[in-house]
């Protein structure tokens, strides 16, 4: 894909006859496309496999996540998506979700000086979320902060490409391999250093989402390294626990505490979270 301009697959193109079309995002394997056609507004995922570079391996699994993710999505009864193949890889089209995310709509909370608290109704939004996924016996395997819409009506969570709980089919399946390191539980990051592969927990998205509320409300990580360290030196001290003090005021705080708690055992449950929340 480099060097190129960038295009939707033709695939695409004749579903949805786009009016207006908008690149979103291009790195590491995926495009994201903000769509709106007569048939609606869409968010469009299109993968493509990662080249070696010096400081990357190659990474085929990037072709396949948006038919993976578009297979759980038809687990989790969704209407109005559609995913398939073009030459490159795979793609997915679903409803687009309006709103700021997490991180966006907290950034008065993380300015010097301020006095502004992260807003707990927004925090149980994202909460109520991730519930409705766990209700269905699915884990996400990849919470964050960009991950939580905050829309007008209600905290939707997207990018499910690497959630668990379901049947997929094989050909477009690939092993888990952890997420973002920032939200990583220290049993992931753990079972990746030791075996370069893990399997997502609900207790380890909801460590996820502690660390999620975290960042998002004060700019700080769980767990503190040197920003340019290599991948497996953050995810040692993810493993090991070196874990910042949480200094979120009030409830909140206590809560994302006792979320971010280094065993998976002793973290509330999302329904635990959502009722000390409401």
């Amino acid at each position: 894909m480099s060097g190129t301009s960038p295009e939707l697959p033709i695939v695409v193109l004749d579903a949805l006859m786009p009016t207006t079309q908008r690149l979103v995002l291009n790195r590491r394997g995926s495009m994201v496309w903000e769509v709106e056609s007569h048939r609606g507004h869409y968010a469009v995922k299109v993968g493509y496999p990662i080249e070696a570079t010096a400081e990357w391996p190659a990474q085929p699994w990037t072709a396949l996540a948006p038919a993976r993710e578009g297979a759980v999505l038809y687990r989790l009864g969704l209407h109005d998506f559609a995913y398939g193949e073009w030459d490159g890889g795979t793609w997915n089209f679903q409803p687009w979700r309006e709103g700021p995310d997490l991180y966006q709509l907290w950034e008065p909370c993380r300015k010097p000086g301020s006095r502004i608290d992260p807003h707990t109704s927004v925090a149980l939004g994202c909460v109520e979320a991730l519930a409705e996924l766990h209700a269905q016996g699915w884990t996400h395997g990849d919470v964050q902060p960009a991950h939580f819409i905050i829309g007008p009506e209600q905290t939707h969570l997207i990018d499910l490409a690497l959630a668990r709980g379901g049947w997929v089919p094989e050909g477009y399946d690939f092993p888990f391999r952890g997420c973002l390191v920032h939200y990583e539980a220290p049993e992931i990051a753990r079972s990746v250093l030791d075996t370069g592969e893990a399997e997502p927990t609900q207790e380890a998205d909801i460590y996820a989402l502690g660390a999620s509320l975290l960042i998002s409300a004060t700019g700080w990580r769980a767990v503190e390294y040197p920003d340019d360290a290599p991948r497996p030196v953050q995810r040692r001290a993810v493993a090991d626990g070196k874990r910042r003090p949480v200094k979120v005021r009030g409830e909140l705080g206590e809560l994302i505490e006792a979320m971010l708690s280094h065993a998976p055992e002793d973290r509330p449950t999302i329904y635990e979270v959502g009722k000390a929340l409401s």
